[in-house]
């Protein structure tokens, strides 16, 4: 029998680990468009803000591949799947056959419909080769605009920022995070980074950018102009489901998958944020974060050796630091009819707490404030995802137990198997 798996990162190197420990004879083919050894994408922020050297960004040794007894083709990028001859084919026609295949090839940055947004001085921020330019580029005085104001735009803007970038985010929508912070909680956090001397304009729509000796123009709907040396585009990610179509949801991008990670395609299964999977609540979708991708990764790899497990509902969750502030949520952060909110404002080390509860169940949370009580939330997360009642949440979040809390994050970092800097630094999407 032999495995195709389609991808380098977490999904892909999660499932080839997890075949391995049940099959150590079948041959194993892994491909590639990026070279190896696998990197962390959620580390490229900590690499360019100087926190971590660039050989820290590896998960992996360059012979993880040889010791797992898997061959490479690395540099390749796959033109189509051909499913019913069971085959792969790459963009300079070589074919390589399977009998299983995993596709775990990721997500795109999505680029929003600018007019003269192509071209240079704009990139994105997801890869190791788009970190390795920023850190050529990002001087002090280098004038930096972000497009989106999500995770990885924010993260981008403060580690230019701190080296000494002139940093703007322009946002479309009326906050910050809009995906993983509520109105306050976005409030309270865009003025952290104004108080640092990032620039935040929301609600403003950029129509065109312009190019004059070296310069970028920026052109909002309004009339506004921005003047930039770079432009970073971090407006969301898509799902690359190019590859297999006849895979492809109707309910919305990305490979439909069942819980076992198997696609509707006869012997090939999908994983990491190129899948829509089953999600607490009952629905199905694609979330784009590192500790999913291993989930689903271990899950597939192991079905792949026909172990036949299936994967727990996904529970969105985030957790990362920026501009001295720990921001996490988990769940559902905005009320619906019926539920109530229940906010704190006076633990320690906590600048904004608020669960959604409902009939005594949380449903969801929202933070900011010190690591040490981000772990606390944490333990919040069986209460949510297994609908276990919560008498009091004040006494839940006693001072007592924030007490003497380490600042690791276990319960949004990856398995130790596939772990980020020692384990210490949770996923941002």
């Amino acid at each position: 029998m032999h495995i195709v798996i389609i991808g380098n990162g977490a999904a892909g190197l999660s499932a080839l680990e997890a075949f391995r420990r049940r099959d150590r004879s079948s041959p194993v083919t892994v491909v590639s468009a990026e070279a190896g050894p696998p990197y962390s994408r959620v580390l490229l922020p900590y690499y360019l803000r100087g926190r971590i050297p660039h050989e820290g960004l590896f998960i992996r040794a360059e012979d993880c591949y040889e010791r797992l007894d898997a061959r490479t083709v690395f540099g390749e990028v796959v033109e189509r799947v051909d499913a019913e001859e069971h085959e792969i084919v790459l963009r300079d026609g070589r074919a390589i056959a399977y009998d299983r295949l995993l596709v775990a090839v990721g997500s795109r940055p999505a680029a929003p419909p600018i007019e003269g947004l192509e071209g240079p001085g704009v990139q994105g921020f997801w890869t190791l080769a788009d970190a390795a330019r920023l850190d050529r580029d990002l001087r002090p005085g280098v004038r930096l605009m972000v497009l989106g104001a999500g995770f990885v735009a924010l993260q981008a803007a403060w580690a230019a920022h701190r080296r000494g970038a002139a940093v703007t985010v322009v946002e479309l929508e009326g906050r910050i995070l809009p995906r993983v912070l509520d109105e306050e909680a976005a409030r309270l956090l865009r003025g952290r980074i104004e108080e640092a001397g990032v620039q935040i304009a929301t609600s403003v729509c950029i129509a065109g950018v312009e190019r004059a000796c070296g310069e970028l123009c920026c052109t909002a709907a309004g009339a506004d102009t921005y003047e930039a040396d770079i432009v970073i585009v971090a407006t969301g990610v898509l799902p690359n489901d190019g590859l297999l179509a006849e895979a492809v949801s109707t309910r919305g991008p990305g490979l439909e998958v069942a819980a076992t990670m198997e696609t509707a395609v006869a012997d090939v299964f999908a994983a990491g944020d190129v899948a829509r999977a089953p999600m607490w609540g009952g629905a199905a979708g694609v979330l784009a974060l590192w500790p999913v991708a291993v989930a689903q990764g271990r899950v597939a790899g192991a079905n792949l050796a026909g172990a036949g497990l299936t994967y727990e509902d996904g529970l969105g969750a985030n957790v990362t630091e920026m501009f001295g502030v720990t921001v996490a949520s988990v769940g559902r952060f905005e009320q619906a009819p019926g539920e109530d909110a229940v906010i704190l404002y006076d633990l320690p080390g906590v600048d904004y707490l608020k669960l959604i509860v409902a009939g005594g169940v949380p449903k969801g949370a929202v933070y900011l404030g010190g690591q040490q009580a981000v772990r606390l939330l944490g333990r919040l997360v069986p209460y949510i995802r297994y609908g276990r009642p919560l008498d009091d949440p004040h006494a839940f979040f006693e001072e007592r137990r924030l007490a003497g809390m380490a600042t690791v994050t276990p319960w949004l970092a990856p398995a130790a198997d596939l772990d980020m800097a020692n384990g210490s630094i949770a996923c941002a999407s």
